[in-house]
């Protein structure tokens, strides 16, 4: 008996422990759907929060774009004269004629202006929101939708003076500058294809094609005639602007690579020609990244775009940067050498490379950019003195180890060993300055765009489209290395260049990326 009532209280407890679980399990469970809401409706609170904060950021945008236009009140108060008249002395206005211009818009902004005077109060007529208008969803998301879009200008008649005074006077809302005199393209609509081709890699075939599919029959063949022209007329002086500032800089990097041009004069259509790059490096001043189109890799394309240059310039392996002028020190690039190094390891079985010499090379290098991860917070003065003491005795070790290695000539291995010693006097240059860095990767990548913008756009048809091509590249690239949207600024510089007065020496140094207002901001 006793040992059935201990079993009845063994089995009573084995109960109730099972229950105390079920019940604390039920209850982590309660805790854990509260907690899960709380959390859900926390997140959804922060994210109706960034919604309300981008529409506020957008409508303060659009504030900052209307702050510009004209106002009947400042003609009432002398601001803008009224053809000698006084705005009090004209009772009424009424409407004569109104002056359409269709436009073509394109993406962030989303809406347009119509020029209208009211003698009851300043207005600002919105035609329609269109222009890639935005709109949030639920969702958060950004939806876009194509549209065409119109300026209308309006011009004024006093009726009282009409019926009361010998003259009438006329007034007429100010008109802003075409980009293209006589086109209907607007800065949105060119700064938008801009932005399609040489930022999304978009050919203006595949944009001919999205237009179609939203209603507008927009050729390739206007669009490069606005692309082009719009270079010309307006990027391309802030282009040589920046050429102008570039070669004032003591430190630069440089690179090339092919293009095809179709039209090439005295060249056959698959003769390559070449992209350069040339960018600032690592110093205080504004970033700087310029692109120009040549036939071919001569160094005197170089030499001639360097003009006015002295200082260190990064490069690549390629002679021709090597005959630059004097006043010119080409620094080398470690990456291309340890790259060579790295393609014969690659080229032996993975169970042949233990102990390799192409293995020994690449311990030396990855040393050396371990260093230079090290002393990249240093100020120049102090990164020269640290490489002296860290970095050249591995220096030193390497040239020892490179002349004590023998392979054939035309192996991988013997490629990489005749680069490195080729290479030897340019690849330690690095450290006689502290601004000088370890390798050109800085024009590789900035050049990178325009590789993958080749991939599908795959030529260019003129000489004249490749250097249009170098101009809209290098504003690009230089925006968004400066912290800008390539959309806002290539808009920005559309609409302000036709404004500004072209006989003014260094008119276009207000365009430069480091000049450009805080609305042409990614943030």
């Amino acid at each position: 008996e006793s040992e059935k009532e201990c079993e009845i209280i063994v089995h009573k407890n084995r109960e109730k422990a099972a229950h105390d679980n079920w019940v604390k399990r039920c209850a982590e469970e309660e805790q854990k759907k509260v907690e899960k809401a709380e959390k859900e409706a926390k997140a959804a609170k922060e994210k109706e929060a960034e919604i309300a904060q981008r529409q506020e950021e957008a409508q303060q945008f659009r504030i900052q774009l209307f702050s510009r236009y004209f106002y009947a009140d400042d003609v009432k108060s002398g601001k803008v004269p009224f053809d000698g008249y006084k705005m009090s002395d004209c009772l009424a206005f009424r409407e004569i004629v109104a002056d359409v211009r269709e436009l073509v818009l394109a993406d962030y902004f989303p809406f347009r202006i119509v020029w209208k005077l009211s003698d009851q109060q300043p207005i600002i007529i919105l035609l329609y929101t269109l222009a890639k208008a935005m709109e949030f969803e639920d969702s958060g998301k950004l939806y876009f939708a194509n549209a065409w879009g119109k300026d209308v200008y309006y011009t004024y008649a006093c009726e009282n003076c009409e019926k009361n005074d010998v003259s009438t006077p006329i007034m007429k809302a100010p008109k802003e500058p075409s980009v293209i005199p006589g086109s209907f393209a607007s800065a949105q609509a060119i700064a938008h294809i801009m932005t399609q081709k040489f930022v999304m890699a978009s050919p203006l075939y595949r944009q001919e094609q999205e237009w179609a599919r939203q209603g507008l029959k927009l050729s390739r063949q206007t669009m490069s005639n606005w692309v082009l022209r719009a270079a010309e007329d307006h990027l391309l002086p802030v282009y040589e602007e920046l050429r102008r500032q570039l070669v004032k800089r003591e430190v630069l990097h440089a690179d090339e690579t092919t293009l095809q041009v179709l039209h090439e004069p005295g060249k056959r259509a698959q003769t390559k020609s070449y992209m350069w790059l040339y960018r600032t490096g690592r110093d205080d001043g504004p970033p700087i990244v310029l692109y120009e189109y040549q036939p071919s890799r001569k160094a005197e394309h170089a030499e001639k775009f360097l003009e006015g240059f002295s200082g260190y310039l990064h490069a690549d392996g390629y002679q021709g940067y090597h005959k630059l002028p004097g006043n010119i020190r080409v620094a080398g690039c470690w990456a291309h050498a340890r790259r060579k190094f790295d393609e014969a390891l690659n080229a032996l079985p993975p169970d042949k490379r233990e102990g390799t010499a192409a293995l020994t090379e690449l311990d030396y290098c990855n040393k050396l950019f371990a260093w230079e991860e090290r002393f990249k917070d240093l100020s120049p003065e102090e990164r020269t003195k640290q490489r002296l003491k860290e970095e050249k005795p591995i220096l030193d070790a390497l040239l020892a180890w490179a002349n004590s290695v023998s392979a054939a000539p035309k192996s991988a291995l013997g490629k990489a060993l005749h680069y490195l010693k080729e290479q030897w006097p340019y690849l330690i240059r690095y450290l006689e300055d502290g601004r000088l860095e370890l390798s050109n990767n800085r024009a590789e990548r900035s050049i990178k765009p325009f590789v993958i913008g080749r991939k599908n756009f795959l030529f260019a048809n003129t000489p004249l489209g490749a250097q249009a091509s170098a101009v809209i590249y290098s504003l690009i690239e230089t925006a968004k290395e400066s912290g800008l949207a390539p959309f806002r600024y290539l808009t920005w510089v559309l609409e302000t260049a036709p404004t500004l007065d072209r006989t003014v020496e260094g008119w276009a140094v207000p365009l430069l990326p480091a000049n450009a207002p805080e609305f042409c901001s990614t943030t």
